[in-house]
Parts: structure tokens; C-alpha cells; sequence
């Protein structure tokens, strides 16, 4: 029992190396100029990715109920079009703000890199306003609710057939879930890594991350979208 739920944590560490995974939370972190900010992102999508295959998978697993083909279908093809939108959100604001980065001092004498914009301010940077959203990212945690939901059937699926108990099970999926959120939190901290070194000194590598990330999420949405509909 104990090396399969050990087994649980490391097949969910790797389940969030899954291209959409991936892909949903680099254009989550893009445009972060602070590395904490990203994996907090990352973080914040593995509880709410938790959060779901908990509630849907333990709670199927529990009433020994299944999730149905069509409802699964119908939930990857909404990651799809999530995945569309993030990366489509991410090009128009690299568009419409035109973000660059510089570093500005705080009163508090804390220095660190801003993204910052001019598109709609046509005053220097000494007497431009800066904002900082520092707080909780409801998105990143509305995401990885949708990834669960999708992933829920398929997991289920799994556990049924590696759990002799489904109180087993359920412990299975929690730790899975568990698992999902370190290997997310260790990805965004990859991800971060390039995004914040060049956001102090190379605004234009940044940019080209950054439109790199907004278009392999939308093609890899446009695929999802196509497996899950087209295809069937």
C-alpha cells in the first residue's frame, strides 16, 4: 500500500509535465518579473488542479460512480479553449501594452525589476504611476480546476484499478494531486528562470519569450481542441 501511494506522488509530479500544463502556466507566469510570483502561480494552479481531482475523482471513486466519456470529452475540449484564450490574452497585451522592464527603487529602499508600459502614458518613468499585483491569482487557481476536472476521468480510471479499497483511493488521488503541485512548483521555477533574467537587461529576449509562450499555447490548445472534437 505504501509504494503505491509513494507512487502516486511521483506519477503526479510528472503528470504536470504535460504540454498543456505547461503550457497554461507559462503564459500564466509571463510578463512576472519576480521568480516568487511565478512558482506562487505554479503553486496556486496545483491546488486548484488538487482541489478538483479530489472532489470529482474521490467523490466518483467513493459512490463507485464514472465520470462519462462525453462529460470528459466535452471538459478536455473546454481545456482547449482555455488554453486559446490564455495564449491569445497573452499576445494582445504584448501588443496593446508593449511591455518593457526596468528597475526602480521602492520607498522602502527595496530594489527589483517592474514590467512596466507606456502604451497609454506618455510620461518618463520618474513620474509614471507604478502598480504592483502582488495578491492571490484567482486565474492560475480557476485553471488548474478546469485541468482537474478534465484529468479526473482518466485518473479515476487509474485508480480503480491500482486501489483495492476505494478509501485507498481516495488517499491515491490526494496525493497525486499533491505530487502535481510540487512538479508544478518545481517546473514554474524553470519556467521563471528565463523570464526574470531577461527581464532586467534584455527586453527584447523577453519579448520574444514571451510571444513564443502565447503562440505554443494556442497551437497546443487548437491540437487539443482538435483530438478531443474533430478527431472523435
Amino acid at each position: 500500500m505504501y509504494s503505491m501511494l509513494a507512487l502516486a506522488v511521483l506519477v503526479g509530479m510528472h503528470h504536470a509535465l504535460e504540454a498543456d500544463h505547461l503550457a497554461a502556466v507559462s503564459s500564466l507566469a509571463a510578463g512576472r518579473a519576480r521568480l516568487s510570483e511565478i512558482v506562487a502561480r505554479g503553486l496556486t494552479w496545483g491546488a486548484g488542479h488538487t482541489i478538483t481531482l479530489f472532489l470529482f475523482a474521490g467523490l466518483a471513486l467513493l459512490l463507485g460512480m464514472t465520470i462519462p466519456e462525453g462529460l470528459a470529452t466535452k471538459l478536455e475540449a473546454a481545456v482547449g479553449i482555455m488554453l486559446v484564450g490564455l495564449g491569445s490574452r497573452l499576445l494582445w497585451r504584448m501588443w496593446k501594452d508593449r511591455v518593457h522592464f526596468h528597475a526602480h527603487r521602492h520607498g522602502d529602499g527595496q530594489a527589483h525589476f517592474h514590467a512596466h508600459s507606456h502604451a497609454f502614458d506618455s510620461r518618463p518613468h520618474a513620474q509614471s504611476v507604478h502598480e504592483h499585483a502582488h495578491g492571490f491569482s484567482w486565474p492560475a487557481l480557476l485553471v488548474g480546476m478546469t485541468h482537474g476536472m478534465a484529468g479526473s476521468a482518466a485518473l479515476l480510471l487509474i485508480t480503480v484499478t491500482q486501489s483495492p479499497t476505494a478509501w485507498e483511493g481516495v488517499a491515491y488521488i490526494f496525493l497525486f494531486g499533491i505530487g502535481s503541485m510540487v512538479g508544478m512548483g518545481l517546473v514554474s521555477f524553470a519556467i521563471g528562470l528565463p523570464l526574470v533574467l531577461t527581464a532586467g537587461f534584455l527586453t527584447l529576449a523577453n519579448r520574444i519569450l514571451q510571444v513564443g509562450v502565447g503562440c505554443v499555447t494556442i497551437v497546443i490548445g487548437l491540437s487539443t481542441i482538435y483530438s478531443t472534437v474533430f478527431a472523435a
